[in-house]
């Protein structure tokens, strides 16, 4: 009876001594944990703020988000803090020159006063941190009783991160200036980072994040495969359409040899087994080869084409394909368009992975190897054309050159 009298008793007492402290801070606040220290005095969190990034956009350019300012008006906080401030978003361009950037930022920044009292904006600093490769850092000794709490973020001390040496001290800064954006990144990717440095700003340099080969080709990466989906639908319908081109050809080959074959066989037996002979049917071959001949001129003059078996053979399968093209509902504009575009891409793609010195696999994003070939074979196409043209180009020079020395010769 009495240990069920205590067990309500407890938790009234407990309820009304809660219900009392708080009515008493209500009354008097300032006896409330760190109720001495003013609200100025308090750190702000600015870790958002200390690590900025690179980013890129699906219009193909590059979004610094850089936090801008240079003067911090709450002087009693720590140097490494600063008041919240808003990051400036700049859209750039690889080929844009650092020069550029600089002056977006210092119209973003409020001029600093010199010491003739006269207003200019701050300077504006670039810097890269060069690893040295081989670079063998010491470590710590350890004490006797060292325990490992690498792994427990809560026993982690300032002091200890303090202790442990930065990558400063066993590189070298690099300072860029007058030369393209995609150098600056081409040379910070290694560090994955690189420092903008604003004259007078409580931030000191603020460290930028690169972003990796993964990062910075994503948009690309994904533009490709959407149309590596779009080419895969149409290659296995064109891959079909020429493959029965192809044979549809090669059928009209093996008829003209199997009308030549009846036609030798019906002048053998008009020749030697009939009253004709030979002295009716020479001038009749000759007329008919003669006409023949003839004839194949006049259709290679009026098809413009070259007078060999390949390019009949070509003619006869382009005309089939387009014929098929058109009964499947294939629009070869958007195939070449879609080609181009994907060629397109993945020279952007190749590019960047030079950059990054990366081996960039491309059937991975293409995702099909009749993709692969069908932007294989165009770009040897392309090869061929330009090369065509680089050489007429050369004869047509050549021409230029040897009027002057035959009009010379003639005068």
């Amino acid at each position: 009876m009495a240990t069920s009298i205590r067990k309500t008793v407890k938790p009234s007492c407990l309820g009304a001594a809660v219900s009392h402290v708080k009515q008493n801070q209500m009354k008097t606040p300032w006896q409330r944990e760190g109720s001495q220290i003013p609200p100025v005095k308090r750190e702000r969190n600015a870790s958002a703020m200390t690590k900025e990034k690179l980013l890129t956009t699906p219009s193909r350019l590059l979004k610094l988000i850089l936090p801008v300012t240079t003067k911090d008006y709450n002087g009693d906080r720590k140097a490494n803090r600063t008041k919240d401030v808003e990051p400036l978003a700049l859209l750039l361009h690889s080929q844009q020159p650092l020069s550029y950037l600089e002056h977006l930022i210092q119209a973003e920044v409020s001029p600093i006063t010199d010491n003739n009292s006269h207003l200019r904006p701050s300077h504006v600093s670039f810097l890269t941190v060069e690893v040295e490769d081989g670079t063998i850092q010491p470590r710590r000794p350890k004490a006797m009783n060292y325990v490992d709490d690498s792994k427990d973020d809560e026993h982690d001390s300032p002091e200890q991160d303090e202790e442990k040496p930065s990558t400063e001290e066993y590189s070298r800064r690099k300072r860029w200036h007058n030369t393209e954006i995609g150098d600056l990144i081409r040379d910070a990717a290694r560090v994955k980072e690189f420092l903008v440095e604003i004259e007078n700003s409580p931030l000191d340099k603020i460290p930028v994040a690169v972003p990796s080969f993964n990062d910075r080709t994503y948009y690309l990466r994904m533009r490709l495969r959407k149309l590596s989906k779009s080419l895969k639908k149409l290659a296995i319908i064109k891959q079909e359409c020429d493959m029965l081109a192809h044979r549809g050809a090669q059928r009209v080959a093996l008829g003209g040899l199997g009308v030549m074959i009846s036609w030798w066989y019906i002048v053998y037996k008009l020749t030697f087994e009939t009253p004709y002979g030979w002295d009716t049917m020479e001038p009749v071959t000759y007329l008919v080869s003669l006409s023949t001949l003839m004839g194949g001129y006049a259709w290679f003059l009026y098809h413009n084409r070259e007078i060999s078996y390949r390019s009949a053979l070509d003619f006869t399968v382009n005309r089939r394909q387009q014929k098929l093209y058109q009964m499947r509902g294939i629009d070869l504009q958007v195939w070449e368009s879609l080609i181009e575009e994907a060629n397109a891409l993945r020279r952007e793609i190749k590019t960047v992975a030079e950059e990054y010195d990366v081996d960039w696999d491309e059937r991975g994003d293409e995702e099909d190897e009749r993709v692969t070939e069908a932007l294989k074979h165009e770009r040897r196409q392309k090869e061929k054309r330009e090369e065509a043209e680089r050489e007429h180009q050369k004869e047509d020079e050549r021409k230029d050159e040897d009027r002057p020395l035959k009009n010379k010769g003639g005068v």
